[in-house]
């Protein structure tokens, strides 16, 4: 199956000129060297300035390069830390279970030890692969509550942040299956449906290929607790239980790359691709009146340490995610004074908020042994039921290989005291004592339950003065009286569900945490001990209103300078930008982000 183009041609491979050094990866289709768009490249270009830099070829990075490559008389670069994305467990939607904690693909980023989490660290997967974290995510298309966006407007001053604002945003990329009709000339599924989602973008929402009887059975029993039915998730009010939408085409992953990239950007002579190059460090520099400005970066490639330029007037974007971006802005002189010196590096904006208001959210998983039906953990057990499960998979793109991470979900409150869904569930038919574990040798779900709104905050701050060296991740899970109540009681929840008649019939056991714990102080405990993240780290670099001493980036995602300005030329744009974390899933936000900056962008230029 072809996933990708075939690997690299190496610099052996192929008559070069005396003197000759390996660059990074590129896929510009003018190279002379470089006939084939998945070839090694040579320096074509007399000097390596562009209009635009845009660092990360994840979610964001890969839409921001596909919006502003299309002016023809802007040059526009795209750096890539990770490889190509044609290893092959990535398209195959169970493959993010090999992709998660494989240097090929994932940053293997390990949180520092936690007291909300009894001392423990836990695995924070990053995607390193062209796409990002879209190559290796649970491909869930959720984009939030109306309240998250209209909360960022009031936060930041920025009325383009409300949801009717954003709205058009998310549209303008969506490709929603339950509007292919429409496209054939046959009536939409409702007015109000076609007014909240688009048609004909590049990002792929499309139904699962698969349902399961104790899922079913499972959402019937969040009814009979008062959660009601919804076929759509993202209209403004996410509440109810119901099967996902995923970001999935032909039982394929659709990630940032097949979207945004191919075929258009490669197509483009004024696009360049490196990857397996990183970026060490912004340049920075002072002009004739003083202020500061962004005039490139120097990135580290095969060949070795190099520069890359701005041209005048130009900008480089930051989409390195919540991790990488404010990493990035440390070692080049961007954060809180007192980090930077401590690693002697030069202050050349004192930004405290640079790192800072790290959220995230922490997933607790309860699971329950049930008897009289089918669940993955017999499927897989045996050698002939991995062999049907794969056939299936091979002719008809369907069953347990074209399963997303998590298949049913639900939004609702953990108690009254919300007048807001404030909990999320991922439900599955499986279980396991950890992730990358094998299955439990009995049949038994999962019911993983998330704080939607934390108030716990953390950090992310860089260890060293070496780009090569991961930062400290500390996202500080259940470090609040507000959270571990939540945890508590979204426990409670849970066995509230699963006690209603029409789980009945599969007779569930609590197999984790245990009926034993009752007190809110047991089962904060036990969350602590049980929960793991659902790698959604956002507000690293965050925007905020002028006077904000906290805030990183202006409303419109410019990189401000500590004095009351802005640095010229340098913006971030990706989930670290979010004042607040979204209520769900937070990959479709980024790229609704994205294009929402691709256009203010432009619009400067």
């Amino acid at each position: 199956m072809d996933y990708g183009r075939g690997d690299a041609v190496t610099e052996n491979e192929t008559q070069q000129p005396a003197g000759y050094q390996v660059p990074p990866k590129c896929f510009h289709r003018k190279c002379p060297f470089s006939p084939m768009i998945w070839r090694s490249t040579c320096q074509h270009m007399s000097e390596q300035t562009f209009d635009y830099i845009v660092v990360g070829a994840g979610t964001a990075g890969c839409l921001l390069a596909n919006r502003l490559s299309r002016d023809k008389s802007k040059r526009v670069l795209l750096i890539e830390a990770g490889r190509k994305d044609d290893y092959h467990w990535i398209h195959i939607p169970v493959g993010y279970l090999y992709c998660i904690g494989n240097p090929r693909t994932d940053w293997l980023y390990q949180t520092e030890p936690a007291a909300g989490l009894n001392g423990r660290s836990l695995r924070y997967p990053r995607g390193k692969v062209l796409g990002g974290s879209s190559s290796i995510n649970g491909m869930i298309y959720m984009r939030g509550q109306s309240r998250d966006y209209d909360q960022w407007a009031q936060l930041t001053g920025e009325d383009a942040w409300r949801w009717e604002n954003c709205l058009p945003d998310f549209k303008a990329h969506e490709d929603h299956h339950r509007l292919d009709k429409a496209g054939k000339g046959m009536p939409v599924p409702t007015s109000e449906f076609a007014g909240l989602h688009g048609h004909g973008g590049e990002w792929r929402v499309d139904k699962q290929r698969l349902r399961w009887d104790v899922l079913d059975a499972f959402a019937a029993a969040a009814q009979e607790a008062g959660v009601p039915a919804t076929d759509d998730f993202n209209r403004g009010s996410n509440e109810g239980v119901g099967y996902f939408e995923v970001n999935q085409k032909g039982g394929l992953r659709w990630n940032a790359a097949k979207a945004f990239l191919r075929p258009t950007c490669y197509g483009r002579p004024n696009f360049e691709l490196w990857t397996g190059a990183q970026v060490a460090r912004l340049l920075l520099e002072r002009s004739a009146g003083g202020a500061l400005q962004c005039s490139g970066a120097e990135v580290m490639t095969d060949a070795g340490l190099t520069q890359v330029l701005l041209e005048p007037g130009g900008e480089l974007i930051l989409s390195a995610g919540s991790i990488g971006s404010p990493q990035i802005l440390q070692l080049s002189g961007i954060g809180p004074a007192g980090l930077l010196r401590q690693h002697g590096i030069e202050v050349k904006a004192d930004l405290p908020g640079v790192g800072a208001n790290l959220q995230d959210h922490l997933q607790i998983r309860s699971v329950y042994k049930i008897k009289g039906g089918k669940t993955l953990n017999q499927l897989a057990s045996t050698l002939w039921g991995k062999g049907k499960i794969g056939m299936e998979y091979l002719w008809r793109r369907s069953g347990p290989m074209s399963m997303a991470p998590s298949q049913l979900g639900a939004f609702t409150r953990s108690s009254a005291a919300f007048e807001w869904p404030n909990i999320e569930y991922h439900v599955q038919p499986l279980s396991l004592d950890a992730f990358g574990e094998p299955l439990h040798s009995f049949p038994a779900i999962t019911a993983s339950v998330c704080n939607l709104n934390p108030t716990s905050r953390g950090t992310v701050n860089i260890k060293s003065p070496r780009f090569e060296d991961a930062p400290a991740i500390a996202p500080n899970y259940l470090s609040t009286q507000e959270d571990r109540q939540v945890a508590a009681d979204s426990l409670r929840v849970t066995r509230r569900i699963v006690s209603q008649p029409a789980m009945a019939r599969y007779c569930p056991e609590e197999f984790k945490p245990g009926v034993q714990y009752q007190t809110d102080e047991e089962l904060a405990r036990l969350a602590g001990d049980i929960a793991s993240t659902i790698f959604h780290p956002v507000g690293t670099t965050t925007m905020g209103k002028d006077g904000d001493p906290m805030a990183v980036l202006t409303p419109r995602l410019q990189v401000r300078d500590g004095a009351g300005g802005v640095i010229a030329g340098l913006r971030v744009v990706d989930a670290g930008a979010m004042p607040l974390i979204t209520s769900g899933n937070t990959n479709s936000p980024t790229l609704m982000m994205a294009e929402k900056a691709a256009k203010w962008i432009q619009a400067r230029h």
